[in-house]
């Protein structure tokens, strides 16, 4: 059995193998050799503590994710998000990995979501919105970064000593960096992303000019929600994993919509895999859905056991 502890699995990712690992695992997930179940959310005794458990199989992986965020960790000088990946050997069904991927988890995330505006986002797109200043946020702001010529980015957060230090954060990287209210940064940027536990909408349609392309990560459970209803009916629609997506995702809000036909939602697989256009023409609108699925941990674990035996 392979154990990769949190601080291990640190230092082993990078946004590189982050990036061709979720680009495998939106493939794999959009192909009938894969399956991805239902996630499991729970809860401790505290109602602010909570945990999700993402599993799936492809040919070569079989296992879950443990993805947890304790409120109160803060307070104690622990991170609030943790994640554990789990592998079960593919012959036996005896535990074959065990790693913990708390940061490998935020590099994950962000890596789904620049493998998606890499397809997506315009190629000059260089004016980056991003709402929330939280765990996720930095490593979204240097995913997309890599991929696209960003040099400005608008910060949507509540004034807050954390908001300022992220701020900072992005700053010391040489972007310019600036906190700004959510209608101008909307109208700004090229690209939005929108990475926060809301249940509301966090701007208004009419806000996002032509061709900009649209992030929704934070909606990972029932009721949340980031995107106004009537962005959708504009844009085209993407994401991870359409039947979670519709569940537990920002499309749930419109699946009457999609059931009926109304509005087309494509797996970005089949855009890698060219079974599906991308970005088809300069002012069109596109929106990811990230919502967050198991393969992505799945794959995340292999490249990360195969960069430690290279090590």
């Amino acid at each position: 059995m392979i154990y990769i502890s949190e601080e291990e699995s640190a230092a082993l990712v990078t946004h590189d193998l982050a990036f061709e690992a979720a680009r495998a695992a939106l493939v794999a997930a959009a192909s009938k050799q894969s399956g991805v179940f239902p996630a499991v959310l729970g809860r401790s005794r505290e109602a602010s503590n909570t945990f999700s458990i993402k599993s799936g199989w492809s040919d070569d992986l079989t296992g879950m994710k443990i993805g947890s965020f304790w409120s109160g960790n803060l307070a104690r000088g622990l991170p609030r998000h943790n994640s554990t990946i789990v592998l079960l050997d593919q012959g036996t069904g005896q535990l074959g990995a065990v790693i913990e991927a708390g940061k490998v988890n935020a590099y994950r995330t962000a890596a789904a979501d620049a493998v998606a505006a890499d397809l997506l986002a315009r190629e000059q797109a260089n004016v980056l919105a991003i709402f929330g200043a939280g765990n996720q946020a930095g490593f979204e702001v240097i995913a997309l970064a890599r991929i696209r010529p960003i040099d400005t980015v608008l910060v949507v957060a509540r004034p807050s000593p954390r908001r300022d230090a992220f701020v900072d954060q992005i700053g010391e990287t040489g972007l310019e960096v600036r906190a700004v209210p959510a209608e101008e940064a909307v109208r700004a940027a090229d690209i939005v992303v929108t990475a926060t536990p809301s249940r509301e909408p966090l701007f208004d349609a009419a806000w996002v000019k032509p061709g900009t392309h649209v992030v929704s990560m934070g909606s990972d459970a029932p009721g949340k929600r980031e995107l106004p209803g009537d962005l959708l009916s504009r844009a085209r629609l993407f994401c991870d994993l359409p039947s979670q997506s519709l569940q537990i995702g920002e499309f749930q809000h419109v699946r009457s919509e999609i059931g009926a036909g109304v509005l087309a939602v494509t797996p970005i697989g089949d855009v890698i895999e060219e079974r599906a256009p991308g970005r088809r023409l300069e002012d069109e609108i596109t929106v990811f859905d990230s919502s967050g699925i198991s393969l992505q941990d799945l794959y995340m674990a292999d490249a990360l056991i195969r960069a430690k035996l290279r090590r």
